[in-house]
């Protein structure tokens, strides 16, 4: 994408030196519009959502110059000698919900996106926090891992503070390797307070240093230093974590700062596998779970009870059983390791609407997986993973109104997730469900560019489609679904929706059906 942003710009500006010496009625002057998305290829020509909002966008870029979408917009910053201006939210043709737009300036050198723009998102009605990724002075690259994990467990200590409004990782670490603004990170996350830090790990030894900001005004609030052994590297994530909490709420109650600690793996080096096991095991594609489950195993035959790796493990087992054949053996070994989760896991609140989740698709035990939301919920409230998982199940239970505001939670939490497709799909679930179609379409949509090698939401993007008679709109879907999925077919496709209400499932059935997926 770097380089396709790079290219336009070189010939935008190419063409106003062609265009110099040539009178402005005989000038050339093109329009670009850059979209990332999926594409549907037929007889040489493309078409799908992807390349739509990149014709609109073309539609919005002023002549001789460069319109992409906020998608673009976050790969491209802090990369290129460009400045970016926010056009805003824009209602296009043919695309149910706006898209955010940003105009490329071309000369100079970059600058920030807006001078002074308005906040992007509202300030939370408690105090909010995003953590960035804390920067690796350790002199080895391949301690990032090391680094990154050392952050998450700080943001899931502040997580478990009941009265904070904590941005999810995911989101916070779209920022990482680039040089930031705390104001403008402010803006884009709609937090009052940002902490950013670093780690050093070397000799048994490890130092974190963090400094925690007010995003609106710019102040340095609060700055300090922690010095351990590589034993006490939990204890040092509580102290950071309670130390930022204490300046935000002076009045912090010491019954808060104990439920910021739980417990944590005996064995640094089951934590060590697990670090390393997690990008793959949260990718939710088989072929990515078969790469985390055996460092996975190693965590849990050093750390049998670690709740988490026994919750990323049941997830994988779920990917590999729903789209690798439905085997009894790999449904058996997910519900095995979510039971197993969710018994050792009672004060981890990822962990146990991971395990949640697991045990409600592939054990269809909707009270066991509610309970362990609940559960998860009294532990955090700003885990987007756990109300995204929980919108999903609340969508297949018939909670619609639930599960729209538990995905909208998710997506608030972390506006710009690479999980982001998961709110989504609860979304289109619980719109389907409830028979509003434009907005399941929409929602399915969404979740198709965010996560476009996953098949769930083409499924339910086709089957809004088929239940709105937009036929042409539906084929090209299930054509991207075939090529997605070799041999899918009506039957194997309602097989992913958990509906407790068999209506539900005839009308996703014949939905399908009317969208041109093949019977089987």
């Amino acid at each position: 994408m770097v380089d396709a942003v790079r290219c336009a710009v070189e010939v935008q500006r190419a063409m106003t030196e062609r265009n110099i010496d040539v009178p402005a009625d005989n000038r050339i002057e093109f329009r670009i519009g850059i979209n990332i998305g999926d594409i549907i290829v037929d007889k040489g020509d493309i078409f799908g959502d992807g390349v739509n909002v990149a014709a609109r966008l073309e539609a919005l870029a002023e002549p001789g110059g460069i319109c992409v979408s906020r998608v673009v917009r976050d790969q491209v910053r802090d990369r290129l000698d460009i400045a970016l201006e926010d056009m805003g939210e824009q209602q296009v043709k043919n695309i149910a919900r706006p898209v955010r737009a940003y105009q490329i300036v071309l000369g100079g050198t970059r600058r920030a996106e807006a001078e002074d723009p308005a906040p992007l998102l509202a300030l939370p009605d408690k105090p909010s926090i995003a953590v960035l990724p804390f920067k690796n002075l350790s002199g080895d690259p391949e301690q990032e891992y090391f680094v990154d994990g050392m952050v998450e467990e700080i943001i899931t200590a502040l997580s478990r503070i009941r009265w904070l409004f904590v941005i999810a990782r995911n989101s916070s670490f779209t920022y990482k390797g680039q040089s930031v603004d705390v104001k403008q990170v402010g803006r884009e996350l709609g937090v009052r307070y940002v902490l950013e830090g670093s780690v050093r790990k070397g000799g048994g030894r490890v130092r974190i240093t963090g400094q925690l900001i007010d995003a609106v005004t710019g102040t340095h609030l609060w700055a300090d230093r922690f010095d351990g052994s590589l034993e006490d590297v939990f204890e040092l994530q509580d102290k950071v974590a309670i130390s930022v909490a204490g300046v935000i709420e002076p009045t912090l109650r010491q019954s808060e700062i104990e439920r910021a600690r739980r417990k944590r793996p005996d064995s640094l080096d089951a934590y060590d596998l697990y670090l390393r096991a997690l990008p793959c095991a949260v990718a939710a594609m088989p072929e990515d779970a078969d790469k985390a489950l055996p460092l996975l195993g190693k965590a849990i035959e050093l750390e049998p009870d670690f709740a988490a790796a026994h919750a990323m493990i049941a997830w994988c087992h779920e990917q590999r059983y729903l789209r690798g054949g439905m085997q009894e053996e790999t449904k058996n070994a997910a519900l095995r390791h979510a039971r197993q989760a969710i018994a050792a896991g009672g004060d981890d609140a990822v962990a146990l609407a991971t395990a949640g989740f697991v045990i409600a698709v592939a054990g269809h035990d909707f009270e066991t997986a509610l309970t362990a939301f609940d559960r998860s919920f009294a532990l955090s409230s700003s885990s987007a993973l756990a109300l995204s998982f929980s919108s999903i199940v609340r969508a297949w239970k018939g909670d619609d109104a639930i599960a729209v505001e538990q995905a909208n939670r998710a997506r608030r939490l972390s506006p710009f997730d690479p999980l982001i497709w998961m709110p989504y799909i609860g979304l289109a679930y619980a719109h389907f469900a409830a028979g509003r179609f434009e907005e399941a379409v929409a929602a399915a949509s969404l979740a198709t560019q965010s996560n476009p090698r996953f098949s769930v939401p083409h499924i339910l993007h086709a089957a809004a489609l088929g239940s709105l008679d937009r036929s042409e709109d539906a084929k090209i879907v299930v054509q991207r679904l075939l090529e997605l999925q070799p041999g899918i077919t009506v039957a194997t496709a309602i097989l992913s929706a958990r509906y407790v209400n068999p209506e539900n499932i005839a009308a996703l059935e014949n939905a399908l059906r009317r969208a041109g997926l093949p019977e089987g």
